[in-house]
């Protein structure tokens, strides 16, 4: 034993050989906006290029949407159409179910707005830099750019703080005077420059009163600024620039002028008139103008180094709870280059485990970044977005995305930062409440696949999209799962009381309105889709509307199950336990098809499309719990000859899901040959190479790419790692579960398991070494190992299970246990 600990400590400094997994870099700026470097507080976001003499800054304020408060019954004739559906199905005529079901859609959700941009036009004599250098350090979430013009050396340091609101830019040249250059600003929405007084800018304007998502062609105006009916107008909002420091600083409706100096600050604030997902921003809104102008006059009193620190007092709390690093190769090149070329060594085969743990820190960063308490959600951009009309709208879409965001930040011990997704639930409810009832005459609350910052929660389509995706109404039961996990993870009984259960509940309710009885007596759901996947049916007919698919009865069945257990530790509302407990029984069982698949859908069909990106029919083996190695063998089976049968290739996102399932079905090494292909170098031209890719992947700063750039396969990414290394899911902490062999040593720290477990671990050889397990709130913590352990200081003994070992702790709150591998 004394030799392993030996060991576990030589180990140990790989938690400080940390430099080539905590920096982005780069030898020439950004061309394109997949370059640039992304910075944020969950409320500001900014892109930077880091361009020498016309340096861009594109900016993003998290709660810039078009549109206003969602509108009732946008389609009164709904209703009417949902039994004529239920009846074409029960005909087996599944073409015209779906013409029925475009009767049963409503309005579009609005788009997620830029802010602006700023641009930087700098003097100088040469056209060309000098030792070009430029840096995003995600450890202290500030980047860095540096070069040398004319014998100077300049540094321009970016970062955006959460504690004091504002993005602080600041400009420094080793020689005195050298400073020249100017700021503007403009933006894609309706604007106007403004100078507040000589060192201070502003520009003011409005988001539109409605965007029409990008891939909708047949209206003549997609943009819409004031509503020809009410009079209505969009969001307001404000950017405020103020530069301080040496020099001459002067200002005009141009912009910013600063003149021979050597160190100048600029503070940027921003603001919009949101008040809510339920007020006019344009009646009832926010002075958008005040709340900027106490960020910027507040933040100003206090210089570069004070507004820094707070900074890195804020970030570090969330930063530093994980530290993951895995052994690299001693002759490890490809980590030594610059992030673009970076990745496109290891697209060709590298080996560079650092690559990978950067990517995962990367995750927990964008996370941080993009989603703290008070303000709004990560979109499917995060709160990055350079386009008024962006992809898919930037929304909220609620049949994986939107989850995935957040499949982080429990176990990776940012579990504060599901405040603004809880919140956007919250909101849900409330809408989902109506749209339950004007579109079924149905309990509970309803969402659908697409929302945004009003909370829009009806079936999208404008009665023309197509039914797969827009008629998909099991949002509100996936959505929940998110507040029961919080409680598994945290143990916190008053959010399980007060928030979660009401909410599940609701959703329970609407799940039970919803469901109906097929000839066998069994309870489907009807129409049913499997997100965007179409079937071909007995009589060789493509479709996509049917009964009863197997994603749909297994959000459900997983809601249920949560339902039950939320009702359990709360001792109450044993009379709807009791019916959920009774329903559950009766629903759609899982089934296997013909060629040893979990099927899919009602019958045992084949797909228009056998490698869709989309395996939602495998909910039940993650996020949900229904399918494991460890207690269902043969539906495990059965999932992995699905994933066999779908392929490995996929967008993004879906390669990230993958990593997820197959760390469920415990075969890392399958996961980590799908992390590879996350991680490899997307289509396009990179930074100093020209790189034609498969087009899915990473951009050179790291960015998902579907394509085009989707946050949700960065956290499904980070997600998915985790899963190899930590499983908690099933009621044990299982202790690197599916260890993939390119993972031979390594340590990671700070992760989180359900029970409030806090998790640190070394191994070595492909085997556990050490562990430590802090009972953040005591109780039984039983841990699954491959190879028995022993617990410091305590009698108790592994016992050998199915798969692996087994050993239960009997903990107490605070207290922190330590393991040692046999």
């Amino acid at each position: 034993m004394k030799n392993k600990l030996i060991l576990a400590l030589t180990i140990l400094p790989l938690f400080a050989a940390a430099q080539n997994n905590n920096k982005l870099w780069y030898n020439k700026p950004a061309k394109v906006w997949t370059e640039a470097l992304p910075l944020g507080n969950g409320r500001l976001g900014a892109m930077v290029f880091g361009r020498v003499d016309h340096e861009l800054i594109q900016l993003n304020e998290g709660t810039l949407w078009s549109g206003g408060p969602v509108k009732h019954n946008v389609n009164p004739g709904a209703f009417g159409f949902l039994q004529q559906t239920r009846d074409a199905l029960k005909e087996e005529n599944y073409t015209k179910a779906a013409g029925l079901a475009r009767k049963i859609q409503g309005v579009y959700s609005e788009s997620f707005e830029p802010l602006g941009d700023v641009m930087i036009s700098q003097q100088f004599k040469s056209k060309e830099p000098s030792a070009y250098y430029r840096e995003l350090d995600i450890h202290d979430a500030i980047t860095t750019t540096r070069f040398t013009m004319d014998g100077t050396e300049f540094t321009r340091q970016l970062f955006v703080s959460a504690p004091d609101q504002v993005i602080v830019m600041r400009f420094t040249s080793n020689i005195t005077g050298q400073l020249n250059f100017k700021v503007s600003t403009k933006s894609l929405l309706k604007y106007q420059n403004d100078v507040v007084n000589d060192g201070e800018i502003a520009m003011k304007g409005r988001a539109p009163f409605h965007v029409d998502p990008n891939y909708v062609r047949y209206n003549k105006q997609p943009v819409i600024y004031q509503d020809s009916l009410t009079g209505k107008q969009g969001m307001r909002y404000v950017l405020l620039i103020k530069a301080i420091g040496n020099g001459t600083i002067t200002s005009d409706t141009s912009g910013i002028s600063v003149q021979n100096g050597s160190d100048v600050t600029l503070f940027l604030s921003a603001a919009t008139s949101f008040n809510g997902f339920d007020k006019s921003p344009d009646k009832e809104g926010k002075d958008e103008v005040k709340l900027a102008t106490q960020y910027l006059d507040a933040a100003t009193l206090k210089n570069w180094q004070t507004l820094f620190n707070n900074h890195l007092t804020d970030y570090h709390k969330y930063y530093d709870r994980v530290s993951f690093n895995l052994t690299a190769p001693v002759d490890n090149t490809n980590a030594i280059l610059p992030t673009n070329e970076r990745l496109i060594g290891y697209t060709k085969g590298a080996k560079d485990p650092e690559l990978e743990t950067l990517y995962y820190n990367f995750g927990r960063y964008l996370l941080i970044s993009c989603s703290r308490p008070g303000g709004a959600a990560a979109n499917l951009q995060g709160i990055w977005n350079d386009n008024m009309r962006p992809s898919w709208s930037s929304n909220f879409t609620t049949n994986i995305n939107t989850q995935m965001n957040y499949w982080p930040s429990e176990m990776t011990n940012l579990s504060e930062l599901n405040e603004p997704l809880f919140e956007q639930i919250k909101h849900l409810a409330v809408t989902g409440k109506a749209t339950a009832t004007e579109f079924y005459h149905a309990n509970g609350w309803a969402v659908h696949h697409n929302s945004d910052i009003w909370a829009l929660s009806n079936p999208v389509g404008d009665m023309k999209g197509d039914p797969k995706w827009a008629n998909w109404s099991m949002g509100s039961p996936w959505l929940s799962q998110h507040l029961f996990t919080h409680y598994q993870f945290t143990g916190d009984k008053e959010f399980l009381k007060t928030t979660a259960y009401p909410l599940m509940k609701g959703a329970a309710e609407f799940c039970l309105s919803w469901l109906i009885e097929d000839k066998n007596g069994l309870l489907v759901t009807a129409p049913a889709l499997s997100p965007e996947n179409d079937f071909i049916d007995d009589k060789g007919q493509k479709g996509s509307v049917s009964v009863a698919t197997t994603m749909d009865i297994s959000i459900i069945w997983d809601l249920f199950t949560n339902v039950i257990e939320a009702s359990n530790i709360l001792e109450t509302d044993k009379a709807f336990r009791d019916l959920i407990i009774a329903k559950r029984e009766k629903l759609f069982p899982l089934h296997i098809g013909k060629k040893g698949n979990l099927q899919e859908w009602y019958k045992d069909w084949e797909d228009v499309d056998p490698h869709h990106r989309h395996v939602s029919h495998l909910f039940g083996l993650h996020p949900g719990r229904e399918i494991s190695p460890l207690t269902t063998p043969d539906f495990a089976a059965a999932a992995k000859k699905t994933l066999e049968l779908r392929g490995d290739d996929g967008t993004g996102w879906s390669l990230a899901w993958k990593i997820n399932f197959w760390a469920r079905l415990m075969d890392g090494n399958h996961a980590y040959s799908l992390i590879r292909d996350l991680l490899r170098a997307a289509g396009g031209k990179t930074l100093g190479e020209n790189y034609s890719g498969n087009g899915s992947g990473t951009y050179p700063n790291l960015f998902d790419a579907h394509p085009p750039f989707q946050i949700d396969g960065n956290f499904g990414g980070t997600a998915g790692m985790t899963e190899l290394l930590l499983q908690s899911h099933m009621g044990e902490v299982d202790l690197l579960p599916a260890l993939p062999d390119a993972w031979p040593s390594g340590a990671i720290k700070g992760l989180k398991a359900r029970g409030n477990f806090e998790i640190g671990m070394v191994w070595n050889n492909h085997k556990l070494t050490t562990s430590t397990i802090k009972a953040e709130i005591g109780g039984v913590c039983k841990i699954r190992t491959m190879s028995p352990i022993k617990v410091v200081g305590l009698p108790v003994k592994s016992q050998k299970s199915t798969i692996g070992y087994l050993t239960t702790l009997q903990t107490v709150k605070g207290k922190t246990y330590q393991l040692i591998g046999e």
